[in-house]
């Protein structure tokens, strides 16, 4: 086994000053590089000594002889952990050089530490920082720290109902069990598992909702004392011990927006004992193609301002092509009726007990459809569920359209260019979901169909529509679902068959679905 322990060295510096302290120079002083911290001190005491974490400190050359040494301030923890700073005079040039060369040696080692703790960090800079812009994260806790976000997700009934039921319908899963909530919010979870009869509880919670995770649960003393928050990352904390299962709230639009699923998968690889639990166990996201002639030209018609010629005398119409393109690059997130399905929905699972990190860089889903009904077709309707697999019960979330509204509500992906198909002609495609570091998707679908009519026997020609979208960026749309006239050519009798059809289908395939689980 490589043996990672550090080499100590000690180096005489002529003299230190605190950046806090203007003018005020130390005696010379000893600076001790150690496997937990650099120290600066005086030879005969290091009771008194200046100290640098080795995992936010930087070293700055100021010039030949003086050197400037600062320590950032936590993300995570600001109220504990200050800026300082201090700079430092060396006797000679030659010193300057060996300590900067200490320096770096020694933040290397300290990287080969940090990468062999027991919970599997891999480096100085955690996963999450590797792949998330700071900008994007930053926003991404701003919001979630705000208590009336977490009041809009907690008011979802749905939601938080399906989870309650989940959790107390399984107490022999949780009864002395120890538990992890990843991603805590409020710590909701976390008392619905101690409710359960978890042995203990940790709700990590990386955003400033953590202190009111606190609150919350010491307000609640009967279960407190069987909860521990831990304010950080899932990429980055250390647990004093294994889960014996995993609870959270991971999913986003689309199942898959925010990422957090990846975070869900990284603290299992972390936490979870062999064949520990997790809660949820499976989702699956299901599409179909759809026909909404109301919502195309909703979208469409957005981009007329750009047509006009003389606006305060100005011609507005070189964008009108760009704005066109930029509203249909806008997932349409609302609720819609199920009867604007045009065909049986398909379904990609992933599982959360075996899916890998990198499974969710990219998500590529062919698809394949026939027609039930002859009209135009719009785009693609998406949708998810999540599968609560309990030794007890087994519980199904789902977003699905004509179910109760929940605060995902639904997603479609509108063509700038619909089409046309006849009852019984097969529609293909692709719907291709590749992450980036806003924490969200490019969404990539082509959807295509035979010409009807003569030599489609042989082949035909391809009818094709694609489209480019970012889900970072949605159309909220979410208006309560609208029962649509025949005015826009659609057979609402054939398409409600078409839905029926569809939803035992999905159940059907939930069936064979918890088989292959159990």
């Amino acid at each position: 086994m490589e043996n990672n322990d550090m080499r100590e060295q000690d180096f005489l510096v002529a003299s230190i000053s605190q950046l806090s302290i203007s003018g005020s120079s130390s005696p010379p002083v000893v600076a001790r590089f150690r496997s937990d911290s650099l120290q600066f001190g005086l030879e005969t005491d290091s009771s008194d000594s200046v100290q640098f974490d080795p995992l936010n400190c930087q070293l700055f050359k100021l010039g030949p002889f003086q050197s400037l040494c600062i320590s950032e301030a936590s993300e995570i923890n600001k109220e504990k952990s200050f800026s300082k700073g201090i700079t430092i005079q060396f006797r000679n040039e030659e010193e300057s050089r060996q300590f900067h060369s200490a320096f770096e040696q020694w933040k290397k080692e300290v990287a080969v530490q940090v990468s062999s703790l027991p919970n599997g960090i891999g480096s100085c800079t955690s996963k999450f920082d590797d792949k998330i812009e700071a900008s994007s994260a930053k926003m991404y806790f701003h919001y979630y720290g705000q208590l009336l976000h977490q009041q809009n997700m907690m008011q979802d009934y749905v939601r938080t109902g399906t989870y309650y039921a989940a959790v107390l319908e399984n107490r022999v899963d949780f009864t002395d069990r120890v538990v992890v909530d990843v991603g805590a919010g409020s710590g909701i979870l976390s008392l619905f598992a101690a409710q359960a009869g978890a042995k203990h509880v940790y709700a990590v919670e990386a955003s400033e909702m953590a202190d009111y995770a606190r609150k919350l649960i010491a307000g609640n003393p009967s279960l407190s004392q069987r909860i521990t928050v831990i304010k950080g990352k899932v990429e980055e904390v250390e647990l004093p011990e294994k889960a014996d299962i995993l609870i959270s709230e991971p999913m986003g639009t689309l199942l898959i927006n925010e990422r957090m699923l990846e975070s869900y998968i990284i603290a299992r690889d972390r936490f979870l004992v062999p064949n520990g639990k997790m809660f949820p166990t499976v989702g699956r996201i299901h599409m179909a193609p759809f026909s909404d002639e109301y919502l195309f030209m909703e979208i469409a018609n957005k981009a007329l301002f750009w047509q006009q010629q003389n606006y305060y005398g100005v011609n507005l119409t070189p964008l009108h092509g760009t704005a066109f393109q930029g509203y249909f690059s806008q997932p349409v997130v609302d609720a819609f009726d199920p009867r604007l399905l045009v065909a049986p929905a398909i379904s990609h699972v992933i599982d959360f007990t075996t899916a890998k990190e990198e499974d969710l860089y990219e998500v590529d889903i062919p698809l394949k459809f026939v027609s039930s009904v002859g009209t135009r077709i719009h785009g693609l309707a998406c949708w998810f569920d999540v599968l609560f697999n309990g030794s007890t019960v087994q519980r199904w979330l789902t977003t699905a359209p004509g179910a109760p509204t929940t605060h995902w509500y639904q997603l479609r992906c509108v063509l700038a260019q619909p089409i046309y198909v006849m009852p019984g002609q097969e529609i293909t495609g692709r719907l291709q979901m590749v992450a980036h570091k806003a924490q969200s998707y490019t969404l990539n679908l082509t959807l295509s169909a035979k010409m009807w009519g003569p030599g489609a026997e042989q082949g035909g020609i391809l009818q094709t529509s694609s489209g480019k979208l970012d889900l970072k960026e949605p159309y909220y749309r979410m208006s309560q679902p609208q029962t649509y006239a025949t005015s826009q050519e659609q057979q609402p009798h054939q398409l409600l068959q078409t839905q029926d059809l569809q939803l035992q289908s999905q159940d059907e395939d939930g069936l064979d679905l918890l088989q292959q689980i159990t």
